[in-house]
């Protein structure tokens, strides 16, 4: 089972350096970072432009990271992150199903990257050649929690700059027919 890891990585981590430059540099169709960043502005991401640069980066590196088998636990959690962050900011209200828009995907991604933390990334990889290959369930869950917990600071920091950025704004002047009435 151990090629089985190695290509679970390669797949999953070449998945995610693909997803990661099509919102950075437009890649493969993507939006790149202006589209992006508009998509974050929508979502109430704010500031919306730092988000998209997050999560560009955060699948970008996080996907090389786990394709190379590289601290693959912390890799793991950014990209459980930034999973968490598209359930609960686009998905959730869609339900389980992937058909209808909802979660179900981003779940089966979670759980394929807890897998790769438990087992360790195998021989074939940067982490065993480091000697921390085997990883287990502890750091698996703890992994979960760090991308549980990342995208709880990321969502809460989003909604309080969109609040101060709604707050700081100039109020719209009336318009004549309203200033009359």
């Amino acid at each position: 089972m151990k090629f089985g890891r190695l290509l679970a990585r390669l797949f999953i981590g070449g998945m995610f350096i693909g997803h990661g430059t099509q919102k950075l540099f437009g890649w493969f169709g993507g939006p790149g970072i202006e589209g992006t960043t508009g998509m974050m502005d929508s979502l109430g991401l704010a500031p919306a432009r730092g988000n998209a640069y997050a999560a560009s980066l955060s699948e970008t590196l996080g996907g090389t990271a786990i394709a190379l088998g590289a601290f693959t636990p912390a890799a793991a959690a950014s990209l459980i992150g930034t999973m968490t962050t598209a359930i609960r900011t686009v998905h959730l209200k869609n339900g389980f199903w992937s058909s209808g828009g909802g979660y179900e995907y981003n779940l089966t991604i979670i759980a394929a990257l807890l897998l790769i933390v438990d087992g360790g990334p195998g021989p074939i990889s940067v982490d065993s050649a480091l000697g921390i290959e085997e990883t287990g369930a502890g750091t698996a869950l703890v992994a979960l929690a760090a991308g549980v917990v990342g995208s709880t600071v990321t969502l809460a920091a989003a909604k309080a700059a969109h609040q101060k950025a709604n707050a700081d704004a100039p109020a719209e002047p009336l318009s004549p027919d309203a200033a009359a009435a």
